[in-house]
């Protein structure tokens, strides 16, 4: 009788220590135009894919420019509408960095967008002068804004918002966050190539290794990294024109999908990509975006106030076109 019941405690506890192993789950899907991709570390499946896809469909029905049904929708319509916590929250720290930026960064240029067809219709087209300098009047952050009562106002009803360069950075802290909540915190969280990176991978006992695409690379060849780094805690955006050209089927001219919002033509800098570490992934994702539209020597000097940004430019000189010039910038704060 005392054996049988040592081996029913033995059993007990084989499976015990079985069920407290550490394992990997993956879950992935569709969202906001792109992919999503979450890799997590914990003893049982404790998030399933229909809790991430329920936040990504709240985050849509807010800031979607793709639904006609979203809150960003019917602020671009003129309907009045009152603003939740996901549209405040992208919609502050937009002006933020619109402040910072000296109007680089500026997602009210939704007219801009749709003029060079980058927008919901993808018809590409090249404006004319006297259309682009009429659009440039009816924008900026500085003109639309929200009352006591999270009323949103527009100063003239042909702003458009579009949160497309930083509402998939916000979505990544929002599910972040989500997981810290339900008490998982080894994970990578990825929308659309931004990433919250928290906690280490207990697995290999290390920190998380993030692969840097090289921006030449072609689309359909097999990704090609040219850059790693161990991270932990932090987040991570990258944004680049090396994916998203346009080419002017009459004049052969290409066109990269970063508008400056002071010109409104696309901007091709000197840069090819940049990739911002900071503390959240709104802060990575927004100034990425801000230090393309900026360029390498503009973007050096905002990072002058920014201590809290790791930035990795990637570019090239005119001396060889061929060769990928790397450049760390805060790495050593």
């Amino acid at each position: 009788m005392k054996y049988y019941f040592y081996l029913i405690v033995s059993f007990f506890i084989i499976i015990s220590c079985q069920s407290n192993k550490e394992t990997i789950y993956i879950i992935h899907g569709e969202a906001q135009g792109s992919t999503y991709a979450i890799t997590y570390i914990d003893t049982k499946e404790t998030i399933v894919k229909r809790e991430v896809d329920s936040i990504l469909e709240v985050i849509d029905l807010s800031m979607s420019t793709y639904r006609d049904d979203s809150i960003i929708s019917k602020i671009n319509a003129n309907d009045s509408i009152i603003a939740d916590n996901h549209f405040r929250k992208v919609l502050e720290t937009s002006q933020n960095i619109y402040k910072e930026s000296n109007g680089y960064f500026d997602p009210s240029i939704g007219i801009l967008i749709d003029a060079w067809g980058f927008g919901r219709k993808e018809k590409h087209q090249v404006p004319t002068q006297q259309v682009i300098d009429s659009l440039l009047l009816y924008i900026g952050m500085d003109k639309v804004y929200i009352d006591n009562n999270n009323f949103v106002h527009k100063k003239t009803p042909y702003l458009h918002l579009n949160f497309n360069a930083i509402a998939q950075g916000y979505t990544c802290d929002v599910i972040a966050n989500y997981f810290k909540q339900k008490g998982i915190i080894n994970f990578i969280v990825e929308v659309g190539g931004e990433m919250v990176i928290s906690g280490r991978n207990t697995i290999k006992n290390k920190k998380w290794t993030i692969g840097i695409d090289n921006p030449l690379q072609e689309t359909n060849n097999k990704r090609e990294i040219i850059e790693t780094i161990e991270l932990e805690n932090v987040a991570l955006a990258t944004s680049g024109n090396y994916r998203k050209v346009w080419t002017d089927s009459i004049s052969g001219k290409k066109y990269v999908h970063t508008l400056n919002p002071k010109t409104g033509y696309p901007e091709q800098s000197n840069l090819l990509s940049v990739t911002v570490i900071a503390p959240t992934a709104i802060q990575s994702d927004g100034y990425a975006t801000t230090f393309m539209a900026l360029g390498l020597e503009k973007s050096k000097e905002l990072l002058n106030s920014k201590p809290e940004l790791k930035v990795l430019f990637m570019y090239q000189n005119s001396s060889n076109k061929d060769k990928i010039i790397t450049e760390r910038y805060n790495f050593n704060n």
